[in-house]
């Protein structure tokens, strides 16, 4: 088992999850791993009143259950972190999550995990305790990428932040991407020539607002979709401000609604703007459709 938030799983989560998938398979354990939502310090910052401390949020939660399982993990524990949870012991969050609630066989941890009241348990407390209750612990130190610099979740935001997708997929592994149902807009998007597939995202999304060239997953069998899109706040046909990912499929049509699937970011086009008028919104959109035809005619889908 391991434990962490692993918002992105990112190469440096990989390792870690590599591990514990590999020593699970050799001794006859189920690879687990134990997160929460929201994210610690989401919870402190709102607690406090001051959301603006929070981290950006890399993956959904649906992005990154599907992300640690593909990497091997067969048991996901997704602990809401409440006030009880805050307020736990360290002795006590070792005895009744890890000893009582899953029988812990084998730990991996950072080298600077904390946890307990206060982050006041560390490495220390959970070999003492391993010693007592029948668990082993091991640490693994941070991973570096191939300039020597440590891969983490706050380099893969600042890389999202100024829209340096090639950056944040050195840092994945793959390609940025954000899952979810198709839900309906405001219908303008059909009434300008440019239906969209709406996508809801987290207010705090750690992705820079603007226009990006995408692929489509999830939506036809033959493989992925070309498209174009916007994620912001829209500001040139709604006041309303909340984030939301619409997407334009290029020369094609697909009923959509209501399915599951994943917009990959290729490149960044442009960032948000707000237009005098629709006219020129439109013309905009269709400059940034162009440059996304261009694209895959030029690097294929």
């Amino acid at each position: 088992m391991t434990i962490g938030n692993f918002d992105g799983v990112h190469l440096g989560h990989q390792a870690i999850l590599e591990r514990v998938r590999v020593h699970a398979d050799t001794h006859g354990l189920a690879p687990t791993v134990m997160t929460f939502a929201p994210h610690p310090r989401a919870f402190f910052a709102a607690r406090a009143g001051k959301p603006e401390l929070a981290p950006a949020q890399i993956s959904t939660v649906r992005d990154k259950i599907e992300c640690l399982h593909q990497h091997g993990m067969t048991q996901i524990v997704l602990t809401p972190f409440n006030q009880a949870l805050a307020s736990m012991s360290p002795e006590e969050f070792i005895r009744r999550l890890l000893v009582e609630g899953l029988n812990t066989a084998w730990l991996l941890v950072g080298e600077d995990f904390r946890y307990g009241h206060k982050r006041s348990g560390d490495i220390d407390l959970l070999r003492h305790m391993g010693q007592q209750y029948g668990y082993q612990v091991e640490t693994l130190s941070d991973v570096h990428d191939a300039a020597g610099l440590r891969i983490s979740s706050s380099e893969l935001r600042q890389a999202l932040a100024t829209a340096e997708l090639d950056r944040a997929q050195s840092l994945l592994g793959r390609a940025y991407s954000i899952t979810g149902h198709v839900g309906h807009g405001q219908k303008i998007g059909r009434s300008i020539g440019y239906r969209t597939l709406n996508h809801r995202v987290p207010d705090n999304c750690a992705l820079r607002n603007g226009v990006y060239i995408v692929r489509v997953h999830g939506l036809n069998p033959d493989g992925p979709l070309p498209g174009v899109a916007s994620l912001g706040v829209r500001p040139t046909v709604t006041q309303q401000g909340r984030r939301v990912l619409e997407t334009h499929l290029l020369d094609c049509d697909v009923d959509a609604y209501g399915k599951l699937s994943s917009v990959e970011f290729i490149r960044f086009l442009r960032d948000e703007e707000k237009f005098p008028d629709l006219p020129t919104l439109v013309a905009a959109i269709d400059e940034d459709a162009r440059r996304a035809r261009d694209h895959f005619a030029f690097h294929g889908l």
